[in-house]
């Protein structure tokens, strides 16, 4: 086959081509070399163009799973502060109702059941711990560990104190961390923790002679707060 610059030029140069065929194989043979150039031309365009998408694909995932990571991390970190919170209450009840306290140190109170719901609440802290260092494994975190106490009791009137402002302060540290979790399943279950702490709170508010709902809206209290509270019953560790 005769390469297609020769057919041309052999058609542009017979006399007995009409004057209008020639032209357009001139123009033809013209365009040709310009038909490439801008092929060549929009296929480079439309290689940065995909180039460029893809970038912008590959930084937008990036993007999201810094985020996804930073969302973790944070919850993370305040799954670990109510864990802070659920080791020093459950340790509370199980060590006073073990070594301080007996059935019969709860009689002449309002409930005749006392020590009975005082070791529900206990369970019910027990498995707040469970649930949270299961929680907080899943999400690839180091749970925090149990720390050392002093309670600071003397008598059960002292002990049920205790028990009140602990319970009191749980439900305002919930309040006021439960908006800082990113993740709505975490939210939920928080929310699910805060209701009993409420329960637990209220019931002790009336065991102590106090309104048991004093408020319509309870105080949230933020991390700082709740630690200093909280600190003053850690010790240093034998």
């Amino acid at each position: 086959m005769r390469p297609l610059h020769e057919v041309l030029i052999e058609a542009a140069s017979r006399k007995d081509v009409l004057p209008s065929t020639r032209r357009s194989a001139l123009a033809l043979a013209a365009a040709a070399p310009a038909a490439f150039g801008l092929n060549t031309v929009l296929a480079q365009v439309g290689a940065e163009k995909a180039g460029r998408k893809k970038k912008r694909k590959q930084r937008q995932r990036r993007r999201e799973e810094d985020a996804r990571q930073n969302s973790r991390r944070n919850d993370i970190a305040i799954l670990n502060y109510a864990l802070t919170l659920e080791h020093l209450e459950y340790a509370f009840y199980r060590d006073a109702l073990a070594d301080d306290f007996g059935e019969n140190d709860f009689d002449g109170f309002l409930d005749p059941n006392l020590y009975d719901r005082l070791l529900d609440i206990r369970d019910h802290e027990d498995t707040h711990v469970d649930a949270l260092i299961a929680t907080i494994q899943q999400l690839g975190g180091d749970p925090v560990e149990e720390l050392c106490y002093d309670f600071g009791y003397n008598n059960v009137n002292q002990f049920l104190g205790v028990a009140q402002a602990l319970e009191n302060t749980g439900v305002s540290a919930y309040d006021g961390a439960i908006a800082d979790i990113k993740s709505p399943s975490l939210q939920t279950t928080g929310a699910t923790i805060a209701t009993v702490e409420a329960r637990h709170a209220s019931y002790l508010n009336l065991i102590n002679d106090d309104n048991p709902f004093p408020a319509a809206f309870d105080t949230p209290l933020d991390m700082d707060e709740v630690i200093d509270i909280a600190g003053q019953f850690i010790v240093e560790c034998p």
